[in-house]
């Protein structure tokens, strides 16, 4: 027994059992791929006629004709011994002759298949058969036959493809969201496209991390106080090994001024005759100044006056540049992060807005953008300031800026508030969103 059939496929399985109760024997059901035809003849064989010898056969490619009336022989009668040599036909009487049975029921999926000459034993079968014999072939062409009884099978309407998607699917969006009215129109009514519907797309995939393990806490904490104990103690010794390399060096010292020994040498005059008696007749040698010795005090002071001012002028005009630059950076970084602030402010309040509401209330969503500056300006247009909230969400790698009105608890006031919008808010043709909805999108952006 089936779980679920739609009203119009569960009335085309009355209609073909009427059409073997009219007798008619052979009966073709037509339909492209997908229309479900296969769930149609397993609804058939297991609710009709209960009391017939059944055989239900899946017809492939690599099927022959032998394999395939060997299948259908072997479904309907107990233990039967087949000749390939002879036809579907002429096996079929000769083993009503030795083992009769009750009514029989033929059903062959796949019909487009079957070879010209199986076709025609099953027309010649279906015709002749001294018992009763119900054949139904299900193929997405029409076949070689002429005495067969064709029924199409028709797409599914929009009432009855919505109403298969919410057999299969527990949450499915408002029939005005455009998304899934595009998929639904785009389907046609071909439930194997309509059952290919996948939600999670459209839904965010919220997934809560585990948590981390105390201990694994431990052994990170424990891991980074090493590394700084390490860190500490070679700073120490690069700093020993800095200072020694750097003592090595002797300061040489400068002389800037005169001896001592210079100044309190005795100055000899040379028509002094104590001196001369007193020292023996020494070789006069020419005297030799030695100036290079002699070291300019007043001079080095003045170039090290000069070189200290020039550097000081320099340093304050360098001071005064940088101070300049300095104080308009700061002034353009000021207002940039005044409007930052102000824009975060509002983000931040109108999330928390969304978050207060309950799951199950609805809003009007209005527009949907890539950048700020249009929906702040749409919603000035329209003077909605006090009656809107926008969120950001991500979509292709994009953050979007959406524009909601209102929150109502049932979809019957959300329809009253869309009747009272504007003309020109209705051009972005607006449509309904669940609060719940939009908790997933905002959780997007943190993704």
């Amino acid at each position: 027994m089936q779980s679920q059939i739609l009203p119009s496929r569960a009335a085309l399985v009355d209609r073909i059992a009427l059409q073997f109760e009219y007798g008619q024997n052979l009966i073709v059901l037509l339909g492209t791929s997908g229309l479900g035809k296969s769930y149609m003849l397993e609804t058939f064989i297991t609710d009709k006629y209960n009391d017939f010898n059944k055989a239900f056969v899946q017809v492939s490619a690599q099927m022959t004709d032998a394999q395939l009336m060997s299948e259908l022989l072997e479904q309907s009668f107990n233990s039967p011994l087949i000749d390939h040599n002879l036809s579907l036909p002429e096996n079929y009487y000769q083993l009503l002759q030795q083992q009769p049975c009750g009514p029989c029921l033929w059903v062959l999926d796949g019909g487009r298949q079957l070879s010209d000459e199986m076709l025609i034993e099953l027309e010649l079968l279906s015709k002749n058969s001294p018992n009763t014999l119900y054949i139904i072939i299900a193929s997405q062409s029409k076949l070689p036959l002429n005495n067969a009884v064709e029924i199409y099978l028709e797409p599914l309407t929009l009432r009855e493809s919505k109403m298969l998607l919410q057999w299969y699917f527990s949450d499915l969006p408002y029939d005005e969201d455009p998304v899934f009215s595009t998929f639904l129109a785009e389907a046609q009514g071909n439930p194997s496209l309509l059952l290919a519907w996948q939600p999670s797309e459209h839904i965010a995939d919220i997934i809560v991390k585990d948590k981390v393990s105390w201990r694994l806490h431990l052994l990170i904490l424990m891991l980074l106080i090493m590394l700084l104990i390490i860190g500490l103690l070679y700073k120490s010794d690069m700093t020993q090994w800095w200072q020694q390399y750097y003592q090595q060096e002797e300061t040489q010292v400068v002389n800037t001024a005169i001896s001592v020994e210079q100044v309190s040498e005795p100055v000899i005059k040379k028509n002094d005759p104590v001196a001369s008696l007193n020292k023996p007749k020494v070789v006069e040698q020419p005297i030799k100044l030695e100036r290079e010795h002699i070291n300019d005090v007043p001079a080095i002071m003045q170039s090290l006056t000069e070189s200290a001012n020039s550097v000081n002028v320099l340093d304050s005009d360098v001071d005064v540049s940088t101070n300049n630059k300095s104080s308009v950076s700061s002034e353009v970084k000021s207002e940039a992060l005044k409007v930052n602030t102000a824009e975060q402010t509002q983000s931040s309040q109108d999330n928390i807005w969304y978050m207060q509401q309950t799951d199950t209330n609805s809003v009007i969503q209005l527009l949907a953008v890539t950048q700020q500056e249009v929906s702040d300006s749409f919603i000035a247009q329209f003077n909605l300031q006090q009656q809107t909230h926008t969120y950001q969400t991500k979509r292709n790698n994009k953050i979007w800026w959406v524009v909601t009105f209102g929150s109502f608890g049932s979809i019957n006031e959300a329809k009253s508030a869309m009747d009272t919008l504007s003309a020109g808010v209705k051009k972005n043709k607006p449509f309904y969103k669940k609060i719940s909805k939009i908790k997933q999108e905002i959780a997007l952006v943190d993704q």
